[in-house]
This record gives C-alpha cells, sequence and structure tokens, in this order.
C-alpha cells in the first residue's frame, strides 16, 4: 500500500503531526492489551459515598466539595499524586430530587486553574461548568440551579480550555444522580443493589501513575490497567438476586464494550438521560467516554461471574490504534452464599414522548475530522450556532476521517433519530448527550432547546475524545430569545470577546 503522509495523517486524525511518515503505522499499532484471566480480584470494591448535603434557609439542598490534591497507593506501598473532589482521587456521589433546588460550593485547593462540568445537567449556562466557568487557586464557584430532568446518572468533570484531559487523568470526576418518581421493582438501595462503577484506564508504570502523563495519541491517552471506581483489580460482593450497575465511562479516549465472562443476559434500563421506556435484554452495552447505562443483572447465591470489555465495535480499522483489539477483565461480582430475593424487573420503566422530525425548526450539519468541527478549530471569540429559546432543532453529526469521535451537547439530553439513515438500536432509543461516532457513520440527532437564554454566555458541543476537545474539536452555541442579539462573550480568561 501506498500510504502518502498526508493520506496517513487523516486516517491518524492528525494527531501524529511530529511523527515521520514512515513511523505511522508503526505508532499506531501498538501491541494489543489483554488481561482476560490476568486480574487478581483481590480489592473490594464499595459505591463512591454520598456527599453530605444540608436544607438553608432559602430551601435550597447544599453541597460542599473541595477539590484537593493528594496521594493513592492503587498498587500497596507505591503511592502516586492525584487530585480528587473530598478524596484523594475521584469525588463523592451527588444526589438531589426533580424539582429541589442546588448550591454546590466547589472550593479550589490545587495550584491550577479548574473547572467543574455538570455533564448531562440541564442548566443555565453560566451555572454549566465549562471553559467560561474557571475556579482560581483559593477561589470557590457557587453554582445555583433548580433541578428539571427525569431520573438520571449524570456525572462531574473537569473542563478548562484545552487542559480537560489532563485533570481528568488526575482523578477528578464523580457521579451525579437525579432522582424522580420512583419505579416499583427497580433496585435502589445505594452500595447495596444499586451501584454506581466509573471505570477508567490508566498505566501504572512500576505500580504508580503518572498524573502528567502524556495525552496525544491517535483518539487519545489509552491506558493498560482499569480502574472501577478508583480501585484496581476490583470485587463486589453482591447481596441481592438481582444489582443494579450504573456505568461510566469515565476514561479520556477508550471505549469498552460490556458483558459478562459466561455470556449471561442481563437488561439495560437506562441511557444517558435516564430510564428507557422499557427494559432492553441483551448480553451487551458499549460505551464511549461520557457516555452511561444503566443494566440489572441476576445472580445465583455461591457464585462469581466477572465483568470484561472486550473488542468494542469501533469500526476505525487496522490503521487505528483506538483500542479496539483489547480486552479486558474490569470486575468480579461475588454473590453470597444466601441472596435477598429482589422483585421481577418492571415491563414499563419510563413514558419517552418522541420529539417529531417535523417539529425541527432547522437542521444543523458537523463534520468532525482532524482536530476541527466543520473545518475550524475552538475559538473563544466566535460563536458557532445561535439557537432560539423553547426551539428544536436537527443535528446532524459525522465522523469526517479515520479516527474514532464522539459527540456530546451541553444542557440537553436529545433522541437519535437515525443512524446512517437506519432507525437507531434500543440502546440508543433513550434520551442522550454523548454519542459514539466510528469513522464515516451519520446519526441525525434531535433537541430542544428549552428554559433558559442568554445572550452573554455560550454553552458548548464538542468530540469527548478528550484529546480532541483539548486540541480545539470544540465549538459554541448561544440560546437566544425572539429577537435578542448576540452580546460580546467573556473569554475563558475572563476578558470580553466581540463577534
Amino acid at each position: 500500500m501506498n500510504l502518502t503522509r498526508r493520506h496517513a495523517l487523516r486516517l491518524l486524525g492528525a494527531s501524529a503531526v511530529a511523527v515521520p511518515a514512515a513511523g505511522l503505522l508503526v505508532a499506531a499499532v501498538r501491541d494489543r492489551v489483554d488481561t482476560v484471566g490476568r486480574v487478581a480480584f483481590t480489592n473490594r470494591l464499595q459505591a463512591p459515598p454520598l456527599a453530605p448535603s444540608r436544607l438553608d434557609s432559602a430551601g435550597r439542598r447544599v453541597f460542599d466539595l473541595r477539590i484537593r490534591a493528594g496521594q493513592r497507593e492503587f498498587v500497596s506501598g507505591r503511592p502516586s499524586s492525584t487530585w480528587g473532589v473530598d478524596s484523594d482521587y475521584l469525588g463523592p456521589t451527588l444526589r438531589a430530587r426533580r424539582g429541589e433546588r442546588v448550591l454546590v460550593n466547589v472550593a479550589n485547593g490545587v495550584d491550577e486553574t479548574t473547572t467543574l462540568h455538570w455533564h448531562g445537567m440541564h442548566l443555565p449556562p453560566e451555572m454549566d461548568g465549562g471553559p467560561y466557568q474557571p475556579i482560581e487557586p483559593g477561589a470557590t464557584w457557587s453554582p445555583t440551579w433548580t433541578i428539571d430532568q427525569p431520573a438520571a446518572s449524570l456525572w462531574y468533570h473537569p473542563h478548562p480550555h484545552g487542559r480537560t484531559a489532563r485533570h481528568l487523568y488526575r482523578g477528578l470526576a464523580g457521579m451525579f444522580l437525579v432522582d424522580d418518581n420512583p419505579v416499583p421493582g427497580l433496585p435502589h438501595r445505594y452500595g447495596i443493589d444499586d451501584v454506581p462503577l466509573i471505570v477508567q484506564d490508566r498505566r501504572l508504570d512500576g505500580g504508580r501513575l503518572d498524573p502528567d502523563e502524556p495525552m496525544s495519541g491517535t483518539t487519545g491517552f489509552l491506558g493498560d490497567h482499569l480502574l472501577v471506581n478508583g480501585i484496581l483489580g476490583p470485587y463486589l460482593e453482591v447481596t441481592t438476586t438481582r444489582i443494579r450497575l450504573r456505568l461510566l465511562n469515565g476514561s479520556n479516549a477508550r471505549v469498552y464494550d460490556f458483558a459478562f465472562a459466561d455470556g449471561r443476559p442481563f437488561a439495560q434500563i437506562a441511557s444517558d438521560g435516564g430510564l428507557l421506556s422499557a427494559p432492553h435484554g441483551t448480553r451487551h452495552v458499549q460505551l464511549a467516554p461520557g457516555e452511561r447505562a444503566e443494566i440489572v443483572v441476576a445472580l445465583t447465591p455461591g457464585e462469581r461471574v466477572v465483568l470484561r470489555s472486550a473488542s468494542p465495535a469501533t469500526g476505525a480499522g487496522l490503521v487505528q490504534r483506538d483500542g479496539g483489539a483489547d480486552r479486558f477483565d474490569v470486575l468480579e461480582l461475588r454473590a453470597a452464599p444466601t441472596l435477598t430475593n429482589s422483585p421481577e424487573l418492571p415491563d414499563h420503566l419510563a413514558a419517552l414522548p418522541p420529539l417529531p422530525a417535523h417539529t425541527a425548526v432547522r437542521t444543523r450539519t458537523f463534520e468532525l475530522a482532524e482536530h476541527h468541527i466543520n473545518g475550524r478549530k475552538m475559538d473563544p471569540r466566535r460563536i458557532d450556532a445561535r439557537v432560539g429559546k423553547d426551539t428544536t432543532e436537527i443535528w446532524e453529526v459525522r465522523s469526517g476521517d479515520g479516527t474514532l469521535h464522539t459527540f456530546h451537547v451541553h444542557d440537553v439530553q436529545f433522541q437519535v433519530l437515525s443512524v446512517d439513515d437506519r432507525k437507531p438500536p434500543p440502546e440508543l432509543s433513550g434520551w442522550k448527550d454523548t454519542v459514539l461516532l466510528p469513522p464515516g457513520t451519520r446519526m441525525r440527532l434531535i433537541m430542544r432547546f428549552a428554559d433558559y437564554a442568554d445572550p452573554h454566555r455560550p454553552y458548548m458541543f464538542h468530540c469527548h475524545m478528550l484529546y480532541h476537545e483539548d486540541q480545539g474539536m470544540m465549538g459554541q452555541f448561544l440560546v437566544l430569545d425572539p429577537g435578542q442579539a448576540a452580546a460580546p462573550l467573556p473569554l475563558p480568561g475572563g476578558h470580553p470577546s466581540h463577534h
């Protein structure tokens, strides 16, 4: 094959620009990672702690969080420098009910400016925690908003412009669970039969995590060890006949295809933005960075079964080093000798009224290729889209190079109308805020921009392969009231910009 440098760079997503053409394929195709059958499940896993909260005089649920530096021994006797939220690594689970007003005080105790973004949350742009809400060292940021969306497994992570990948890699992430009216039959006791699993790949050279590990690569950083809730080689003790696992792909760039080692079926009950209309029986669930899925699996007394990720269908081909050939043992479930009986899953979970395509006021197209969206890199001085408050739009998104991409939109949950002109599969039938775009894939997404308009502060849309995002694969949009004009933007550094 005659592989020109230009063609190779296009296939590789232009992420190896400093590598000679002859070495591109060598750099892209590294040794396959395979930990199946090689993980000693010796560390007990627990759900992340629930963040304490209180009600203030205004009736708001108040959380006090502190970003801080610390040390974590992922391998005993080999401490690693890390960041965490109220912890050495990762952070507590925030939990609030639909209709509650929350106030989150986020104190920055590290020596770099960072942010905390509420991924998947519907909220005003000034509360979003993106690049326009920096938290300087020693400062406290206190966003407040009313929870107004269905029950869902959301999460939080840093979002500083150009530095998201490194700050997440150091350990800044956690879950934010939204509660609504409970659905009878679903496991719901946190830490007992309802457990979040934050899955992240890391490199542990000599047993230590390098907090400044280079983030570059075709899709970004790929590690050779898995952490679940910050634990290496984890096992989870199960005491009920069914357990609900809230899976979060909290990695920088790796795609997982979760399945059980014995091939047992399970039920997917939720996607990014909440419950599906009905349980979806399946044997695997694939998640790209930022995506979430809730599953319910049945166990029998005394058995052990391993959750694995094997060869996700990334569609990128041999020239691409995207982890699609890698296999991991993720977690061992250990059922107690005697289990408490769980109820049968209900046939119906949630009402999911469709957003009809004919209600969209316009269709926009976005091509992701070579660290650009529609040929442009992120520019804080430029607004890429102006949308009307309380209007519905269709966004058609496409991966336009040989590289794996994702697409995430702030503020909204969307519905997938089609994947390459076909009806979406059941796992994409619910509310989503992040989707995987294998090379050449085209998706039509429909979304409604309700409730919040602000001519000064934009929301973001971007690839959630964090190296791509940091390299500029991001854009910004304003939601405006009828007749409202965009105003000068405050740059992420705090200075206004005209556009």
